[in-house]
């Protein structure tokens, strides 16, 4: 009995204890400082130079950078895309005959100034093809301007009331999901 009574009083504490430790984890999370460790802002002076320069917000620059490569600018994905961007070398060799770098060498990918350079101009440019529509500019620079355009042609997607749920390719619906949940994040925490 007195055991029993023993086991009971400890599982008590222990449950006390967990709830300390689950309120104490949420204030912590919900806090912006800690959440700034979460959501870094790596390069933010290249970054907000380019993005100035071709009319970009930021933040969405930041977002996509967060979720192509987790801020590692020598990171390469399985079908070939480099640094922190994730530009594909034909992608950014066709960006820099359109800027004029004769001196771009995909070597550079992996340089942070100018894979955000070259990211950056490349998301203006689907802002541009898709009038702004932030689901189509990220699906876009996931799937491809073509597959996008594609879904809009076939009437797989409607331009004027997309749906994240709607888009074709079960990666590039995730993928606009989780930048997009970086975008609010990043708006929430650096906006000011």
């Amino acid at each position: 009995m007195f055991k029993k009574k023993e086991r009971i009083r400890a599982s008590k504490r222990l449950l006390l204890v967990l709830i300390v430790v689950i309120l104490i984890g949420y204030g912590l999370l919900n806090i912006p400082s800690f959440e700034k460790i979460l959501y870094p802002y790596p390069n933010q002076k290249i970054v907000e130079k380019y993005a100035a320069e071709y009319g970009v917000d930021p933040l969405l620059v930041v977002a996509i950078i967060r979720e192509e490569s987790k801020f590692l600018p020598q990171s390469q994905s399985h079908k070939g895309a480099v640094g922190l961007m994730q530009l594909m070398p034909s992608t950014a060799q066709s960006i820099a005959e359109s800027l004029g770098d004769k001196s771009y060498s995909n070597e550079d990918l992996i340089k942070p100034e100018k894979n955000i350079q070259y990211g950056t101009w490349y998301l203006a440019s689907l802002e541009k093809v898709f009038a702004n529509n932030l689901v189509l500019v990220i699906a876009a620079y996931n799937g491809g301007r073509g597959h996008v355009q594609e879904w809009i042609e076939s009437g797989q997607i409607d331009p004027n009331n997309v749906r994240q749920e709607e888009i074709p390719f079960k990666e590039t619906r995730d993928y606009v999901g989780r930048v997009l949940k970086s975008y609010q994040k990043y708006i929430k925490l650096y906006r000011t």
